[in-house]
């Protein structure tokens, strides 16, 4: 039978999250049953429940950076045991079958991966994310968490750092790239963090300098005010990359691409709902190029997750009660969070 445990979901795209129960399924032969220690709050759960990007079944969990205790496993499951420190991110299952899936990039699944919340799962019911005091996971979409990072810490690397570390993986920030980051939030601080201790030269683009002492401080050698035109002008033609981790539609886009280099590119990581325009005469200069990332493979979170522990790379953290979490969705949406908040599992 199914087990009811705790958690707190969005009962509409316009009502607070509330306190509730939901059913889980029994612990199948390849599953884990995970006991929730720390959730993180991402953007991505304000703009799923406000139903920015799309219909949504009501009533909602959501949160995809689980990090806790595996209590129990399947008979067939031979990944992990019980008391092993595991994460769960944005995703819980693939078709294991398209060419992605197969190459081992499961994230990119052509039929569509399952998310950690409101995906239609394997059984035909909706995913309930993390904001809950349990989750039952398949073994191969989880990760294990190394002993150097606490669990509150590694809960936002599940999103937030895969989000920022696969494109600097696959775009080769390191020793001799000069590597922008646009916007010093929940993503673009771990961003900072990370492509420092890959050895690449970090600049902040932000709005204002209000933060440049945190953003000195992770990491990043110089920090630029955007709001200045002057910024543009001196940064004309500089960057290998630059991770543009804003969730806004109102940048100025062809302005941050004449920022690159020859063959640079500009990659885009925030997500938001409107189109976003570009000028193809602003890529034709300097043969640069506009992508998006997506969050990494199971494979490569690990490969972050490892990263991590081996260069102390841990997010700045807010740790909140259940209770908090609708105020501290206004506080995301004013960006007054330094810089992501992680939700105690036992107040759920």
């Amino acid at each position: 039978m199914p087990t009811t445990v705790n958690a707190y979901a969005a009962p509409s795209a316009t009502e607070p999250l509330i306190a509730t129960t939901i059913e889980r399924r029994d612990t199948g032969e390849n599953d884990v049953l995970i006991a929730i220690r720390y959730a993180g709050i991402c953007h991505s759960d304000i703009h799923l429940v406000r139903g920015d990007w799309g219909p949504v079944t009501y009533p909602q969990v959501v949160g995809h950076e689980i990090a806790g205790e595996v209590v129990e496993v399947g008979s067939a499951v031979t990944k992990f045991a019980v008391g092993d420190r595991v994460g769960v991110g944005c995703m819980v299952n693939s078709c294991r079958e398209c060419e992605n899936c197969l190459a081992g990039m499961e994230n990119y699944c052509l039929k569509g991966n399952t998310q950690t919340y409101s995906s239609v799962d394997r059984d035909g019911t909706i995913t309930q994310g993390g904001y809950s005091t349990h989750v039952v996971v398949d073994q191969d979409f989880v990760l294990r968490i190394p002993e150097a990072i606490p669990y509150e810490a590694a809960a936002p690397l599940l999103c937030a750092g895969i989000t920022t570390y696969s494109p600097l993986a696959h775009w080769n920030a390191g020793p001799g790239k000069k590597v922008a980051v646009v916007g010093l939030g929940g993503l673009g601080h771990l961003a900072v963090k990370i492509a420092a201790a890959k050895g690449a030269e970090v600049t902040v683009l932000s709005q204002s300098l209000s933060k440049q002492a945190d953003g000195l401080a992770f990491g990043a050698k110089d920090y630029y005010a955007t709001s200045d035109p002057a910024t543009f002008t001196e940064l004309a033609n500089t960057f290998d990359l630059i991770i543009n981790t804003v969730s806004s539609a109102d940048l100025d886009l062809n302005a941050y691409l004449s920022l690159l280099r020859l063959d640079g590119t500009l990659v885009n990581v925030g997500a938001p709902a409107q189109p976003l325009p570009v000028s193809v005469f602003a890529l034709f200069g300097n043969r640069r190029s506009f992508a998006g990332s997506g969050i990494g493979s199971i494979a490569e979170t690990q490969e972050m997750l490892d990263f991590c522990a081996e260069h102390g790379v841990a997010p700045e953290i807010e740790v909140i009660g259940a209770e908090q979490i609708n105020d501290a969705y206004e506080r995301v949406l004013r960006s007054d969070v330094r810089y992501r908040f992680v939700i105690d599992a036992k107040t759920f």
